[in-house]
């Protein structure tokens, strides 16, 4: 028999290679800072924050009505007649009250309730600052006037508004607000809302119309 062939000698085995490090992960992304809130709270009507709001109420209602019957902007002289014959030194205890809205902790809105009978009262002077459109003010601030209203004893809120301020007249809807026969008159009241309360807090958003004379909205 032939002699067997000797077996060739194994091939030496290639040392194995180290592991790679692990890429570093990559830094978390900042979170994202958090929108600012609304907070709405009584203030006294006759601080110069609430003087400012109203004033800016006025311009605001004031231009829209110049702009659509007179196409110009109201002026100075016009808004400063509107304040003295439209004043609101009684949205304050005992037969009404006022409220300031920030948006941040900046000032950014107002509304005030005006106490008709022991269970019905007004809601007038809506506004959001331009700035902060948008940003659901409105339905903030109408949530507080919910719970004000409840606070001092009414079970009914109403207002009266002017045709040509269609945001505002949206916003009373949306929240809840239905048209209701007229409670009152005046130059500017051309519809009337209303909203019984309920238990809880609203869920809605807000202002309010034209005449001959000096313009006035909600």
């Amino acid at each position: 028999m032939a002699p067997d062939t000797p077996a060739a000698p194994a091939e030496p085995t290639a040392p194995a290679a180290p592991d790679a490090p692990a890429a570093p992960a990559a830094p978390a992304a900042p979170a994202a800072p958090a929108a600012p809130a609304w907070t709405v709270a009584p203030a006294p009507v006759e601080s110069p924050e609430s003087q400012a709001l109203l004033r800016e109420y006025h311009i605001d209602v004031s231009d829209s009505w110049y702009m659509l019957h007179l196409g110009r902007p109201s002026t100075p002289a016009e808004i400063e007649e509107g304040l003295a014959d439209s004043p609101s030194d009684d949205l304050a205890p005992p037969t009404g009250l006022f409220l300031v809205g920030r948006y941040g902790g900046t000032p950014a809105g107002c509304a005030g309730l005006r106490v008709l009978d022991p269970r019905t009262v007004e809601l007038t002077r809506v506004f959001v600052r331009p700035a902060h459109r948008g940003t659901g003010g409105g339905r903030h601030l109408l949530a507080a006037v919910d719970e004000a209203a409840r606070g001092l004893g009414a079970e009914r809120i109403v207002l009266d508004t002017r045709l040509d301020l269609t945001g505002a007249r949206a916003l009373y809807t949306a929240y809840g607000y239905t048209e209701i026969p007229p409670y009152k008159h005046g130059p500017y009241a051309e519809v009337w809302y209303g909203r019984e309360l309920g238990p809880g807090r609203g869920t809605g958003t807000a202002t309010g119309g034209a005449a001959a004379g000096r313009p006035r909205g909600r």
